[in-house]
């Protein structure tokens, strides 16, 4: 049975939410030591781009395999 497009949709959400503490709680600790302050206001910034970019991109890909693509490829 397929995927519908609303359980990608949600996962490719739940994937992105998990990933943005990943980042928040790493930029935290890891951009100073680049001698980049973390700073909030840049951090939400660049995350909306950047989750706006990677939600589209797990979409599709989910998509895409859901519709049949790995079993064009293991042919």
């Amino acid at each position: 049975m397929k995927d519908s497009r609303i359980k990608s949709l949600t996962e490719s959400i739940f994937n992105i939410l998990v990933w943005f503490w990943v980042a928040f709680i790493t930029n935290i600790f890891v951009l100073p030591l680049f001698g980049m302050p973390f700073n909030y206001i840049n951090f939400w910034l660049i995350w909306i781009i950047y989750t706006v970019v990677s939600l589209i991109r797990s979409y599709l890909i989910r998509r895409i395999f859901v519709n049949g693509f790995y079993e064009f490829i293991t042919k």
